[in-house]
């Protein structure tokens, strides 16, 4: 497994270790756990190389805190993916990938309006800006996604039809701790008390999935809220059920679509997200 820090060495060593055959890509922001080791597995097991990317990028942070709370663990990142059999890891510093200041905007309509898109203005223009640039940089044949993100997933391939990129997206299964909670660098973030209580969230979505029949879609949403709101250390910032491709409101069970319920809630100050398809 290789280190690299520059674009140049990047393209020397896959040109080298590829020899012209697949490669595979996860990008991360670092912090990683099960989860991120599952995708670079997957990555690993599909294609002749992985490259996996580690860079907290700037441009997707709207609060100025978060960016600074975000967990920064490259030594430890390295440790936890020399095993799965990733070939370069990519590290490069914001000067890097940003020489000039990212100035594009994106215009991914409904998709950007609604649940991430409406609390987080701006966040997904910033991840369309990291993606589309690193996929330029790494050229991959096929880049791994989870979807524990499910709004970003269907931002990126919505970006990456609407410039042309030649990129297979792969989806990839929610990874959960033993307690439920979804797998993600901020938990890292939480209290040992906080991660407890937080599997609430997880526990009050697979709840809903057997209550889907029994109530109403509006009837279900105010279940859930008040349900994860009845703990102290939970908040919840929005749930709602949408259909998976338009990400919009799904207002009767009966419409012929596959639905999908997608939460963020606060735990203390962390915000954790987690979704479940209902069918």
């Amino acid at each position: 497994m290789i280190l690299v820090k520059t674009i140049e060495h990047l393209r020397l060593e896959t040109e080298r270790l590829a020899q012209g055959k697949s490669v595979g890509f996860v990008p991360t922001m670092g912090a990683l756990h099960r989860g991120h080791l599952s995708l670079v597995e997957q990555a690993v097991a599909e294609n002749a190389i992985a490259v996996v990317s580690v860079f907290v990028n700037p441009t997707q942070f709207n609060d100025s805190k978060d960016l600074e709370r975000y967990p920064r663990t490259l030594e430890n990142d390295l440790k936890l993916l020399k095993p799965t059999g990733c070939a370069i890891v990519f590290a490069p510093n914001a000067k890097e990938v940003y020489p000039e200041p990212d100035t594009r905007k994106f215009n991914f309509g409904k998709l950007e309006a609604v649940m991430e898109g409406e609390h987080r203005p701006g966040h997904f223009n910033g991840v369309a800006q990291v993606v589309s640039r690193l996929f330029d940089m790494v050229e991959p044949n096929k880049a791994y996604f989870g979807l524990k993100d499910f709004q970003q997933l269907a931002i990126v391939k919505s970006m990456v039809k609407q410039l042309q990129l030649p990129v297979e997206i792969v989806p990839c299964a929610i990874i959960r701790e033993k307690s439920g909670l979804a797998m993600s660098s901020r938990n890292e973030l939480l209290t040992e008390e906080q991660r407890e209580n937080a599997s609430i969230i997880s526990e009050t979505l697979f709840k809903a999935k057997e209550l889907m029949g029994q109530k109403t879609v509006q009837e279900l949403k105010e279940w859930v809220v008040g349900e994860i709101n009845r703990n102290p250390f939970l908040n919840v910032e929005y749930f709602d059920v949408v259909d998976d491709e338009q990400l919009q409101t799904v207002k009767s069970w009966n419409e012929e679509n596959t639905k999908v319920a997608c939460v963020a809630a606060f735990c203390g100050k962390i915000r954790l997200i987690d979704n479940i398809v209902f069918n």
